[in-house]
């Protein structure tokens, strides 16, 4: 197991700015945190984002404390992203500059769709700031052309959790 990238993020909370760390997030928890390229993008959209909401009382009764949704976005598409969707369970973690993501091994270069350098698709389980399971769509790379979805999905991670559960 390794840690989880020790950073800030900027976040936006009652119209105000506030810092939050990754001890915030993740010491004294046991989290489902997912990752995708972008806010408001098809796949992220129509399945991911709205599967993981939907699964939320899911992964509580398997022992998950939270759901987040993490991206390299800033925190006003982050927020107006869980707005437009209706996201009321899954919290929203802003990766503007991408600091987590790079320091996740994930930050690949999405140029070729004019999106610049994005996070590349998976899912985690962290215990106490340590990633227990990584779960990473195949084919990473920069520009890729394919947008593979499955591994990082709800319904997989559920099987995991079902099946690995002390």
């Amino acid at each position: 197991m390794r840690a989880v990238p020790d950073v800030e993020f900027k976040c936006r909370e009652l119209g105000g700015w506030v810092t939050k760390t990754s001890d915030d997030y993740f010491r004294g928890k046991r989290v489902v945190l997912f990752s995708l390229p972008g806010a408001f993008t098809p796949t992220c959209s129509n399945k991911q984002l709205p599967g993981y909401e939907g699964s939320y009382d899911n992964f509580r009764d398997l022992g998950i404390d939270e759901v987040y949704c993490i991206s390299v976005n800033d925190a006003f598409v982050m927020n107006a992203w869980a707005a437009e969707l209706s996201i009321t369970n899954v919290e929203m973690i802003p990766d503007g500059s991408g600091t987590f993501t790079t320091g996740m091994n994930m930050l690949v270069d999405k140029d070729d769709k004019g999106f610049g350098f994005r996070s590349w698709r998976y899912a985690a389980i962290v215990d106490d700031c340590m990633v227990e399971k990584m779960f990473e769509e195949p084919g990473k790379e920069d520009n890729c052309t394919e947008d593979p979805y499955g591994e990082s999905s709800p319904e997989n991670i559920i099987t995991y959790l079902e099946n690995n559960n002390d």
